[in-house]
């Protein structure tokens, strides 16, 4: 296949949009040489978008990391239910990495003078509570969805973890490491801002940021799925920054090929 050219500036974004529209679901080509490496990741959410972007990261060849909670979906189940394995599946059988998200998706308050860390899961029985947890019920928390995954797809998680909202304490991140698993942020080029108001942030505006400001090692963050989001980021904007990331030479990797990750998950591993 051809590789097409567009120019630079803001006609290089009509032209991705258009190219994205012709495209339609034929299968997209991988770059000839890698300029650099991009890491794509994707958090649980609503769920709205996750054949969408399965399906885009398919046609595009490209592998990602999915940080995996189990959340409400507008499918009125859970992402973590049984309903969901066989989507986890297909994804384990691309060569995609998964890591753990916590599974109530609990968000850190504070930590606790007594060595606790004061959390608030988002789901479950105690959703909207505030908890004082030990790290080892951190500890707990992060390994339920390892053995949620295990049970839904047979394959084992990655040990690596994001907080819900990047939010993270010192206690919190020491409960994470003494857990094995290494928390997992993002550039601050790859917030994809699809948890931003469309109504401020339109969807290209978002893909016009993401594409000036991406680089080589970066890590960009985005959802299966937002449920205030009136505009939703994924279908106007992925397929058309896969494709400009690739008209720019980069390639695409999960993070156990990451060198700030890579000895950790071997490591683990052994």
């Amino acid at each position: 296949m051809t590789m097409m050219t567009f120019p630079a500036g803001p006609m290089r974004l009509a032209c991705l949009l258009l190219a994205w529209t012709v495209a339609g679901n034929v299968a997209v080509a991988a770059p000839a040489a890698c300029k650099g490496t991009i890491y794509l990741t994707f958090d649980t959410g609503s769920q709205s978008q996750a054949t969408l972007i399965a399906d885009t990261l398919r046609r595009h060849h490209a592998k990602a990391t999915f940080f995996l909670a189990n959340e409400k979906t507008v499918n009125g189940d859970f992402s973590l239910d049984p309903s969901w394995a066989p989507y986890w599946k297909a994804l384990v059988a691309e060569g995609h990495a998964f890591g753990t998200h916590t599974f109530d998706h609990v968000y850190v308050q504070r930590d606790l003078p007594d060595g606790r860390i004061e959390m608030k899961p988002q789901f479950g029985a105690q959703a909207g509570k505030k908890v004082a947890w030990t790290s080892q019920q951190v500890c707990d928390e992060l390994k339920r969805v390892a053995t949620r995954f295990h049970a839904l797809t047979g394959a084992t998680l990655d040990p690596l973890w994001r907080a819900p909202g990047g939010k993270l304490t010192p206690q919190l991140r020491a409960a994470g490491a003494a857990c094995g698993y290494a928390h997992v942020g993002w550039a601050p080029a790859g917030f994809s801002g699809d948890e931003l108001p469309s109504q401020t942030w339109s969807n290209a505006k978002l893909l016009q940021k993401t594409l000036a400001g991406l680089k080589d090692g970066d890590i960009v963050m985005a959802h299966l799925g937002i449920w205030s989001r009136k505009d939703p980021w994924a279908p106007a904007v992925l397929e058309p920054l896969l494709s400009g990331l690739e008209q720019k030479g980069f390639c695409f990797a999960t993070l156990r090929d990451h060198p700030d990750y890579r000895q950790h998950i071997a490591e683990q591993r052994r």
